[in-house]
């Protein structure tokens, strides 16, 4: 993708304010049925809400079933819509990914990888990998390759990516994905799995097209929410204030946080979209390495999409 051949920047009526409820009012999902990774805290939980508020049925995939069900009450209780669901999903584990999908059954028409892990300490996972590569890009790979038939099924499905302006921070770094030879930084291994997050959304917007599947990828904003739980408060706040060249920098609430999300999961502005970068609601211009807005040249690259994703399916040891 490059700038001559890029179509017309997308904008919407919304933006930085605008609350997921807002975005989905007036949408009507009867009959569409909704995954949201993560679902049970932060943006996740104001996903679940506005797209069972439209009618949706929605699971969501989570590490704490006991959060997951009573987020689950609390969505039926203030939406009205019983068919909201929970299941357990550890995106870290490839066993409990691929249970989940074998679990699966019928179409899926909407798929939200929002759950993630932000600047953790060195962590890995029994295969060795860094852990928030692997929970935030490999685990949502394996999840969404592996429900492809259900998206493919009925048509019209949409794939929503969760990333991050911290993609900014680092590009996919093939030659040390994880940090077996550079020394580990958390803020890096953070960016290199949000870029990979729009990267997959580049490659598979391409490679599902003929399935009818969009997949677009998104920055939710800055939000206070448990992902920031391995982050200090004076970290919190250096990174506030140079993110916003000295001044304050305010933070979105989760129903503002969540409203790209369902921007992208169910309005019909998005229709026939694919393989883009959302924030504030709208689409994001191209940013210079380093810019808190926009997004990278690095994050849309179709030659590092195709290559991320052959290296996830051999990760994975799967193939097309």
């Amino acid at each position: 993708m490059n700038s001559s051949t890029s179509p017309a920047r997308l904008t919407t009526p919304f933006g930085a304010e605008s609350t997921a409820a807002e975005v989905v009012e007036g949408v009507d999902l009867t009959g569409r049925r909704a995954v949201v990774t993560g679902g049970a805290s932060g943006i996740g939980v104001e996903t679940v809400r506005a797209l069972a508020s439209a009618g949706a049925q929605v699971t969501l995939a989570v590490r704490d079933t006991g959060a997951g069900q009573r987020t689950a009450q609390d969505v039926t209780a203030t939406t009205g819509n019983k068919d909201v669901h929970v299941a357990a999903l550890d995106l870290a584990d490839q066993a409990s990914v691929a249970a989940f999908v074998t679990a699966w059954d019928g179409p899926l028409h909407i798929l939200v990888n929002n759950a993630g892990v932000m600047a953790s300490p060195e962590l890995r996972t029994p295969e060795g990998w860094e852990l928030q590569f692997a929970t935030n890009h490999l685990g949502h790979f394996a999840l969404a390759t592996g429900l492809h038939p259900a998206l493919a099924r009925d048509g019209g499905a949409r794939v929503v990516a969760v990333s991050s302006s911290a993609h900014h921070r680092s590009g996919v770094v093939f030659e040390d994905i994880h940090f077996h030879e550079r020394p580990y930084e958390p803020w890096s291994a953070y960016g290199q799995s949000k870029t990979a997050n729009v990267l997959f959304a580049v490659e598979a917007a391409q490679r599902w097209a003929a399935d009818g599947i969009t997949v677009n990828a998104l920055m939710p904003g800055g939000i206070r929410t448990n992902l920031q739980r391995h982050v200090s408060e004076e970290e919190l706040a250096r990174l506030r204030t140079r993110a916003a060249g000295g001044a304050e920098l305010r933070w979105k609430t989760t129903e503002q946080g969540a409203a790209t999300s369902v921007l992208l999961a169910a309005s019909p502005l998005l229709d026939g979209v694919s393989g883009r970068y959302f924030e504030d609601c709208n689409e994001a211009v191209r940013g210079e390495l380093g810019a808190r807005n926009g997004v990278a040249d690095h994050a849309l690259d179709p030659e590092a999409a195709a290559r991320l994703w052959q290296v996830s399916r051999e990760a994975l040891g799967t193939h097309d």
